[in-house]
């Protein structure tokens, strides 16, 4: 299944048009446009900012932080251009659609919203295609106000009730996350952003996409990325039966339920061995 059909007739509503190579909310168009972002061409021109980019991103991505006034705020823009043949027919086939790179993770990003599920506010997107072939596309999104991601600042615990409450929260997020039938493929804790008024947010979802089949597969993979990412020192075995049981909505787990976290388990010591081999610090152990 691709992007579901009401998300480009919302984008269209908020004037971030799919058809279009560069569109943009109406709020932001000025600030854009003296930032020098007025069209296509200026966005893969554009090189003020600081550059995110990582050893390990693909040649054809680039990923800029930048800031905007009136209003004043930080931006991230993501482009692709000219992305593998063989990259965008895997997407084709993921998402069951057939579009831009930028346009996945543009489409995820209303939907999920839609659905209640927090995410980065989407300011601006534009794509050009020859064919069905993507040639290059972008998207432009706000920076989560007053949040981070839970990689660098998990909360400070008072006390067991104070934890046990916030994991109990982030299962619920997680869980009425994967409700919506999507799944994120890259549900580390580096993804997941918290406000610290217990709110939670989702990012990075140019992955995210629902599955036709193998929905339980791709839900399990979701589960062992976060029980990966989660550091042993600061959730305990128990934090994480916790984690599960809430998720599941349990108070006590089955014998289906004992089988998912041998999965779950069995995934994350595959991931522990990977990153073993690249000499990657790896936060998970068994």
């Amino acid at each position: 299944m691709g992007p579901p059909k009401n998300s480009w007739a919302d984008m269209k509503t908020q004037t971030i048009d799919l058809t279009s190579s560069f569109s943009a909310l109406p709020q932001y168009k000025d600030a854009l446009a003296q930032a020098g972002l007025k069209s296509i061409d200026d966005v893969f021109n554009f090189q003020a900012g600081t550059d995110l980019n990582k050893a390990n991103l693909a040649k054809f991505r680039r990923r800029i932080k930048f800031e905007i006034s009136n209003p004043q705020i930080t931006l991230f823009l993501k482009t692709y251009n000219h992305p593998p043949v063989l990259t965008q027919i895997k997407n084709w086939l993921a998402h069951k659609a057939v579009c831009t790179t930028a346009a996945y993770e543009a489409s995820a990003i209303i939907s999920l919203n839609n659905s209640g599920i927090n995410t980065p506010k989407l300011i601006s997107f534009g794509q050009q295609r020859g064919g069905i072939l993507e040639k290059r596309s972008f998207a432009i999104t706000e920076k989560i106000p007053d949040a981070e991601s839970l990689e660098k600042k998990i909360p400070p615990f008072e006390d067991h009730r104070r934890k046990n409450a916030f994991i109990n929260r982030l299962a619920n997020f997680v869980r009425k996350f994967h409700d919506t039938g999507f799944r994120h493929r890259d549900l580390y804790l580096c993804h997941i952003f918290y406000n610290g008024t217990d709110t939670f947010y989702l990012i990075d979802l140019g992955r995210a996409f629902i599955p036709v089949i193998f929905s339980y597969r791709y839900m399990v993979k979701d589960l062992s990325q976060l029980n990966y990412s989660a550091s042993k020192p600061i959730f305990s075995y128990t934090d994480r039966l916790r984690f599960l049981k809430n998720y599941l909505g349990k108070g006590k787990l089955t014998v289906t339920d004992k089988r998912l976290i041998k999965k779950i388990l069995k995934k994350c010591r595959k991931m522990l061995c990977h990153d073993k081999r690249c000499k990657k610090p790896a936060p998970f152990v068994k």
